[in-house]
């Protein structure tokens, strides 16, 4: 049984006013109003946090000597669990009827991490916050719960470790927050992510109320001080909401005017000024209370309705999912949250043993989905379909190793086919990772060891250079630096017999995507004749594919080009997957993919393509291999075969197809064995 404690904190409107306004920059940052710097809300959360618990436990450790950690965790659990566990199930409800199984399955995986309070570990291990991919995650904003709950883990420890050493602990605290701020501001150029996410760098903002809350328990403080210091905290806060951009340089520096903001704020709170009177007002005491629902609720809303609808039609949808994420907020806060915080009769055991079952029941739910791929019978055939295609691009990488030796040191070598010396070099961009199973498999079945030599968006191709829109200055310098090397390599790799080139050949030769990648840019430019700038992009494909082949020529007496299989320009199977699913839903977004295409649409870009290597094959200088024949028939060109699907999207394959196609590399085997049977004529 704890000691009494002596007079507690009275009521802080003004606190409520600064919960109003957290939430309120992140709601609007998160549902696209021109907030750009509303996730700062965030860390005034986190201030807020540290000042109310900080608070709370230095006056339990200076009346007590102690801290009664059963206590402490039975009110966290009384005040955080219910409305978290009544989301978590809600959303795992309409995640079912609407979530494809390859995102519900990795739901399931942070439904388990949620749970166990290390969500900002998983995601600061996936993509960042600020991807796009982000919105596919109905479950990301857990990530500062997490942050929270583990301040809530070390915290208390810190003051019981310290115990018998008052100003010994003040002195650690202080030293934790400069060490958290150092590592904050240092590391986020290099390690964003990691700063964003994990505890160790964020701890410094909890701290920030910690210290300011024993800092006003040990003067007595009465939270009065100059209306000059809450008119620059306002500032402060407001400013970083309008003006602090979203992206690799956040948190560091920029962290500090909002944390700031808050600290000023909260240390004047009680001094009777216009912006303590705003944050009293009753329209910010009501949205100040509902604030913890209402970051819990607003981010489900937004991504499942989003994903259901493919983004919102105007403005008015807009408002309407903003005002259901305020509804739920304002039902949560008042039958889930209030009457289980209030409730009397609701003894700390029952508490703790409430939250250990509905913590088993969504651990058992997550961890369900994720050994269940998500539960795909949930959905019909034909959506099964393309979502079989939207999972059906992983392949088996383990035998892949960094090259330690030159002449190709320091680059991702793939072998194929048997053990031994590789006879057959594939080289190319991310359609030599599509079709690597059905490569794989060729080579096996004609007994030829091969190497694959593959990196995304990198034409296979000497004397140019690319500049792409969907690639950083640093990946397009690496292409540039690959090409080169491997070009110097050849003379080196004396057991080579034969080469494959594959590459998306109508990206390079038009300088764009197409369809749904239309937006897509990728630009080439030559290094090693300066007379051919600014020439048409489809010159220079055809001058560097000249190049590449007469250079490999005087190494391999055997070379052979890929045709591009045929781009399917309105296909993404994740996109067809989901209409599909969502077709029987009314209000569902109007389908825009089509997995057919008329065999004439594709003639000019693909004429385009194929020119340079068509010509090569016309002069002997080449075997272009031909993809069309098992895609297309004589007017138009799927994406699906026999109800398989056969794109992942509008130009990649599935590891079904590349399987199914395999016999269009037979020739690039047969040559070599062909070869070798004649060499062992002549030595017979």
């Amino acid at each position: 049984m704890s000691a009494p404690l002596g007079p507690a904190m009275p009521y802080r409107g003004d606190i409520d006013g600064l919960r109003a306004v957290a939430v309120l920059g992140v709601v609007l940052y998160h549902f696209g109003l021109p907030i750009p710097g509303g996730f700062v809300g965030v860390d005034v959360f986190f201030v807020i946090s540290g000042f109310l618990i900080g608070g709370i436990l230095w006056r339990e450790y200076d009346q007590t000597g102690r801290v009664w950690l059963k206590n402490f965790y039975t009110r966290r659990f009384r005040r955080l669990a219910p409305a978290f566990f009544v989301m978590a199930i809600v959303t795992t409800l309409v995640g079912w009827a609407l979530m494809l199984p390859f995102e519900f399955r990795e739901y399931g995986k942070t439904l388990v991490a949620a749970t166990v309070y290390l969500s900002n570990v998983l995601f600061f291990r996936s993509a960042g916050y600020f991807d796009v991919a982000s919105e596919d995650k109905p479950l990301l904003h857990t990530w500062s719960l997490a942050v929270e709950e583990q301040f809530y883990i070390v915290l208390p420890l810190l003051i019981l470790l310290f115990a018998r050493w008052r100003w010994g602990l003040l002195g650690v605290l202080i030293t934790i927050w400069a060490a958290s701020l150092a590592g904050c501001i240092l590391l986020t150029p290099g390690y964003q992510t990691a700063t964003f996410y994990l505890f160790p760098f964020r701890a410094w903002e909890l701290l920030s109320g910690v210290l300011l809350a024993i800092w006003g328990y040990e003067t007595g403080r009465r939270w009065r001080g100059w209306a000059i210091l809450s008119w620059l905290g306002a500032a402060l806060i407001l400013g970083s909401m309008v003006f602090i951009p979203a992206g690799p340089h956040f948190p560091g520096l920029l962290a500090i005017p909002p944390v700031l903001g808050t600290v000023l704020i909260i240390a004047n709170g009680f001094n009777r000024n216009p912006v303590n009177q705003i944050l009293c007002s009753p329209a910010a005491l009501f949205f100040g209370a509902i604030s913890y629902s209402l970051y819990l609720w607003h981010w489900p809303v937004f991504t499942l309705s989003t994903y259901f609808r493919d983004g919102y039609a105007n403005i008015v949808e807009t408002v309407f999912w903003m005002t259901l994420s305020v509804g739920l907020a304002w039902i949560s806060w008042r039958f889930v949250e209030n009457p289980v915080r209030h409730a009397q009769r609701l003894s700390g055991g029952l508490v703790m043993t409430g939250t250990a079952l509905a913590s088993a029941i969504t651990l058992g739910i997550g961890g369900w989905l994720y050994t269940q791929d998500g539960v795909p019978s949930r959905f019909g055939a034909e959506a099964r379909t393309h979502i079989n295609a939207s999972g059906d691009f992983l392949q088996d990488w383990s035998r892949c190793y960094v090259a330690t030796q030159l002449p190709l040191d320091g680059l991702e070598v793939c072998p194929i086919g048997p053990d031994g010396p590789a006879r057959v070099l594939v080289w190319g961009d991310s359609h030599v990772r599509a079709f690597k199973e059905g490569l794989d498999l060729a080579a096996h079945e004609a007994g030829v060891p091969g190497v694959i030599l593959w990196r995304a968006g990198c034409p296979p191709l000497f004397g140019v250079r690319k500049v792409e829109s969907a690639a950083t200055a640093a990946q397009d310098l690496a292409c540039t630096q690959a090409n080169k090397q491997i070009e110097q390599s050849f003379m080196r790799l004396n057991t080579l017999e034969a080469v494959l080139l594959i590459g998306r050949w109508s990206y390079y030769s038009s300088g764009q995507g197409v369809g749904l990648d239309k937006e897509h840019r990728i630009s080439l430019h030559p290094t090693e004749n300066p007379e051919t700038v600014g020439a048409v992009q489809a010159r220079l494909l055809a001058n560097a594919a000249r190049e590449t082949v007469a250079k490999i020529a005087l190494w391999v007496p055997n070379l052979f080009v890929l045709r591009q299989p045929p781009e399917i320009p309105l296909y993404d199977s994740r996109e067809a997957a989901r209409e599909t699913a969502h077709a029987p839903w009314p209000f569902a977004a109007a389908a825009k993919t089509e997995p057919t295409i008329q065999r004439s649409a594709l003639a000019l870009r693909a004429a385009l393509a194929d020119a340079p290597w068509q010509l090569l094959q016309d002069n002997g200088q080449i075997t272009f291999l031909d993809t069309w024949p098992y895609f297309c028939d004589a007017d138009q060109c799927s994406a699906v075969h026999d109800g398989i699907g056969q794109y992942f999207d509008n130009n990649h394959l599935t590891n079904a197809a590349a399987l199914r196609v395999r016999d269009v590399f037979a020739p690039v085997f047969a040559a070599i064995t062909q070869q070798t049977a004649r060499s062992v004529q002549v030595s017979e």
